[in-house]
């Protein structure tokens, strides 16, 4: 059987593990049966059954929809694959290193870094949203330094920034904070 390498170690594809079975087991059947599908979730029990009508493996799989690129459009096909790949696995087909199929294994790696890169976007929004409250804080200050009442501190919001200041992005809040700061300056 062909294998892929995911991470250093080698898996079998659930297509060569079918191939095997129907080559190698010809009086036997693989069936699979929906067991849950309800809010995007689905799950697939594959049964394998002996000529004699005994169960010799189950697999289970469970996909979530929009989990991933394939899960936009397949989850149900996908789940269904990955329940026969395992069932396959647990009846020792293609399990060299690991029962999971190279399909579990590229999609769990993917769903992962996924997971790697929300967090890093989820980081880098957090710290632009904390950049943005300093300098607001800090904007305040400087109104409060010069003594600005409310109607002064809009005139200046509306001279120096295109839009609010809720709006405003970091390098528009910048620029306010320099032209207040070159504001104390002269004052003084």
């Amino acid at each position: 059987m062909k294998k892929i390498e995911i991470k250093g170690k080698e898996y079998v594809m659930v297509n060569e593990r079918i191939m095997y079975f129907r080559e190698n087991f010809k009086d036997w059947s693989l069936t699979s049966e929906l067991i849950g599908n309800k809010d995007g979730v689905v799950i697939f029990k594959a049964t394998i059954v002996d000529p004699e009508g005994n169960i010799k493996a189950v697999g289970h799989a469970m996909e979530k929809e929009g989990a991933g690129f394939i899960n936009k459009t397949s989850h149900i096909e996908n789940c269904e694959t990955s329940a026969w790949g395992r069932a396959l696995g647990c009846l020792g087909i293609g399990i060299d290193t690991s029962i999971a199929s190279a399909e579990e294994v590229g999609n769990a790696v993917k769903q992962q870094d996924s997971g790697s890169q929300r967090k890093r976007a989820t980081s880098k929004k957090f710290i632009a949203e904390k950049s943005l409250d300093i300098a607001r804080q800090r904007i305040k200050k400087g109104f409060d330094y010069l003594n600005f009442n409310k109607e002064k501190q809009q005139d200046w919001i509306d001279e120096h920034l295109p839009v609010g200041l809720a709006d405003a992005t970091i390098d528009d809040l910048n620029s306010l904070l320099e032209a207040l700061e070159k504001e104390a300056k002269e004052g003084k």
